[in-house]
C-alpha cells in the first residue's frame, strides 16, 4: 500500500513543485534585474552630486578641504528668509492646489462626466505656454500688486497654474483606480453628506495620488527660478543665484547648486515618508 501510495502521490506533487521554481527563478531574475537598473540610475544621479561636492570643498591650494564655502552660504543675511518664503510657498502652492482639484475632479467625475475632457484639456494647458511667456502676461498685474508692497508669497498663484498638469495626472490615476460612484452611492444611502462623502469616503482611497500630487507642486514651488527672477521677487533658488553671481569664488558656487539639490530632496522625502507612515496608520 505504502509503494502504491506513493507512486499515486508522485504524478500529482511532482508538477506542483515544477512551476513553484519557475516562479522563484523568475522572481530572482527580476529582483536582480531591479538591482542592477536601481544601481546603475543611482550612479547616474550620485556621482555628479559627488562631483559637486568635491568641488565645493576645495581650498585655495590644489589637494586641500575647507569648509569656508558652506560657512560663507550659511552666514549671509538674506538666506534665512529666503528658506521661510520659499518652504511657506510650497504649503500654499500644494494645499490651493489640492483645494481646487480634489474637489472639482471627484464632482465631474460624478455628475458631469462629459466635461471631464475639457478640464483636462484646461489642466494639460499651462504645459504648452512657456513659463516666460506666463510672466510677460502676468507682469502688469503683479506691478499693480507691488504697489500694496505685498511680499514674494503672491507667486503661488502663478505656481498653482504651473502645478496643475502634474497634480490632475496624479490625482487622474488615483480616480481611476477606484470605484468612485459606487462609494458615494453607498455613502449617500447611509446619510453621509457630500462633503463627508469627499473627505472621508473617497479622499482617504486616494490618498497615495493625493500624495503624489503634493509632492509634485511642492517641489515645482521649491526649485521654480524663472518666474521669480523675472518679476523681482527673491526665493530660495533666485537668493542662492544672487549669492553665487556676487562671490568670484568657484566652490561658493558649487555650494550653492548643491545646497538647493540637497534641500528640495531632502524635504520631499521628508514629506515622502511622512505620508505614507500616515498612510499605513489608517
Amino acid at each position: 500500500m505504502a509503494a502504491v501510495t506513493s507512486l499515486g502521490e508522485t504524478p500529482l506533487t511532482a508538477p506542483a513543485k515544477r512551476p513553484r521554481g519557475l516562479q522563484a527563478r523568475r522572481r530572482r531574475r527580476l529582483n536582480l534585474f531591479r538591482y542592477v537598473v536601481f544601481t546603475i540610475f543611482g550612479l547616474f544621479f550620485l556621482l555628479p552630486l559627488l562631483a559637486v561636492l568635491r568641488f565645493s570643498l576645495e581650498g585655495n591650494t590644489l589637494g586641500t578641504w575647507t569648509l569656508s564655502a558652506w560657512k560663507q552660504i550659511v552666514s549671509y543675511q538674506g538666506l534665512l528668509s529666503a528658506v521661510e518664503i520659499t518652504l511657506e510657498l510650497a504649503v500654499l502652492t500644494s494645499v490651493t492646489t489640492l483645494v481646487l482639484l480634489v474637489p472639482t475632479m471627484i464632482w465631474i467625475r460624478l455628475r458631469v462626466q462629459w466635461f471631464s475632457r475639457p478640464f483636462e484639456f484646461l489642466c494639460l494647458l499651462p504645459l504648452t505656454i512657456p513659463a516666460i511667456a506666463l510672466v510677460v502676461g502676468l507682469a502688469p498685474v503683479y506691478n499693480k500688486i507691488r504697489h500694496f508692497e505685498l511680499s514674494a508669497l503672491m507667486l503661488f498663484w502663478i505656481y498653482v497654474i504651473l502645478a496643475l498638469p502634474y497634480a490632475y495626472r496624479a490625482l487622474s490615476a488615483g480616480l481611476n483606480a477606484i470605484d468612485v460612484k459606487t462609494l458615494s452611492e453607498a455613502a449617500r444611502s447611509l446619510g453621509a453628506s457630500w462633503l463627508r462623502v469627499v473627505v472621508q469616503v473617497i479622499a482617504p482611497n486616494m490618498w497615495q495620488a493625493i500624495l503624489n500630487a503634493l509632492l509634485l507642486s511642492a517641489a515645482l514651488a521649491l526649485g521654480e527660478f524663472t518666474i521669480a527672477y523675472t518679476l523681482l521677487y527673491t526665493n530660495l533658488q533666485v537668493e542662492l543665484y544672487s549669492i553665487s553671481r556676487n562671490t568670484p569664488n568657484a566652490s561658493v558656487i558649487f555650494s550653492t547648486s548643491l545646497a538647493a539639490l540637497v534641500f528640495t530632496f531632502a524635504l520631499l522625502l521628508i514629506i515622502s515618508i511622512v505620508g505614507r507612515r500616515r498612510r499605513r496608520t489608517g
